[in-house]
């Protein structure tokens, strides 16, 4: 099978010009077949300040409302989607920025209200691995928003990590998948207050006896469940590293 990366990059990398620059050389370097997922928190919490519409967060996660999902449309599939596509274009890499809306490539459910409403959120349901193969072997290198869609017309806000992840499985079938986590650190770490103490490999047995310990916490545990779902559904590897390393061995990674 051929090789295929996916690579998932938060906003804070993409938001400023130094990083995303770094980030654009280092993206485009990589050889093979490969997918860029990004986010765009800051950006637009800061241009919905500037409209007076108020960000609420609970738990780290955005509540998106009607006049939110505006402002998330506008930024994550404008502003920063098309500097980025922009900015590999420059690089000489044929990149196609989509929204899950664009040719049906992400469908997704409004998220069911529980103890908590996040308004406009998508989980995602079906990814169209067939078309972005397609695009894939003709070369274009798809650059995918934290947006999706319903199929009715409405546009739903979507966690970055779930879209790469849910991506890379679906195209698990067709490539031989490599699925990169950029983090602000290292990779997984023993000990979080040491950026040096990298954990270099973990298998399942490895991660259940860390949780035990206490060693992996907080928000690293679904970031961990996540990878090991995407290994079950086909995925070859996952890596959690520096935005900086990706084209490096240096990071996590996590293998069956």
């Amino acid at each position: 099978m051929e090789k295929l990366t996916v690579i998932k990059v938060g906003g804070k990398i993409v938001e400023e010009e130094a990083t995303l620059y770094k980030l654009l050389d280092d993206f485009a370097a990589i050889e093979g077949y490969k997918v860029l997922v990004h986010g765009g928190g800051r950006s637009a919490t800061k241009i919905a300040a500037r409209l007076d519409i108020e960000s609420k967060m609970i738990n780290g996660r955005r509540i998106t409302d009607a006049e939110t999902l505006k402002v998330v449309t506008m930024v994550y599939g404008g502003l920063v989607n098309k500097n980025i596509v922009a900015g590999l274009q420059a690089r000489g890499v044929n990149a196609l920025g989509l929204t899950g809306a664009d040719m049906d490539v992400i469908r997704s459910v409004k998220r069911p209200v529980k103890e908590v409403d996040y308004g406009f959120v998508g989980d995602v349901r079906q990814v169209n691995a067939a078309f972005l193969a397609d695009l894939i072997h003709k070369g274009v290198v798809p650059v995918m928003a934290p947006l999706t869609h319903d199929g009715e017309g409405h546009m739903l806000n979507t966690n970055a990590d779930t879209i790469a992840g849910e991506t890379a499985k679906a195209l698990a079938g067709l490539f031989d998948v490599t699925l990169v986590f950029c983090f602000e650190k290292k990779g997984v770490l023993r000990d979080e207050n040491d950026d040096d103490s990298v954990i270099s490999q973990i298998t399942p047995e490895e991660f259940k006896q860390y949780v035990a310990d206490g060693v992996i916490q907080g928000g690293m545990i679904p970031k961990l469940e996540n990878s090991f779902e995407a290994l079950n559904a086909g995925v070859a590897e996952v890596v959690i590293t520096l935005a900086s390393a990706i084209n490096g061995n240096s990071g996590t990674r996590i293998r069956k």
